[in-house]
């Protein structure tokens, strides 16, 4: 049995979580205003990203890019992503995501203006909770209305 086996794909955790913080980010952007209704929400949802790295972690026995790697049918399941793998070694991951049903669906519930904080900024933060060691480049997003999303992992070299 995989470790994976049963987990609830990001999409739809991402959708429940997104149908929990809608009401209180209205809220706090009614009562205190855009900028700190976004920055409330981005603080929360960021360290909740590094716990979530930190958790997967203590799942594995080595928490390298290999298994980083392996864990990514999870933020694909239910065709979430549309994905073009350009390079995977024990070094590198590299890929672009040419689909991203996260961002559909945030624009959908009338969230894409903090659909960044909800998916993208936590892709970063995750790795953070998950191997420090490792990092991430990406300097487009479809999010932000780019064509594509470049990811690019790296397992920063051992001194």
């Amino acid at each position: 049995m995989s470790k994976l086996e049963g987990e609830l794909g990001i999409l739809a955790r991402r959708r429940i979580e997104a149908e929990i913080i809608k009401p209180i980010y209205e809220i706090l952007k009614r009562e205190q205003g855009k900028d700190f209704a976004a920055a409330v929400i981005g603080e929360a949802v960021g360290n909740a990203a590094i716990q979530a790295g930190k958790h997967f972690a203590s799942l594995e026995d080595n928490a390298d890019l290999k298994s980083f790697v392996e864990l990514q049918v999870l933020w694909e399941k239910d065709d979430a992503l549309k994905v073009e793998i350009i390079a995977s070694d024990a070094e590198h991951y590299d890929y672009d995501v040419k689909r991203c049903r996260y961002a559909e669906m945030y624009n959908e519930m009338g969230l894409g203006e903090i659909g960044h904080l909800l998916s993208c900024n936590r892709d970063e933060l995750f790795i953070v909770g998950y191997n420090p060691d490792i990092e991430l480049t990406r300097t487009q997003t479809i999010m932000g209305g780019d064509h594509r999303c470049d990811f690019r992992y790296r397992a920063k070299p051992h001194e």
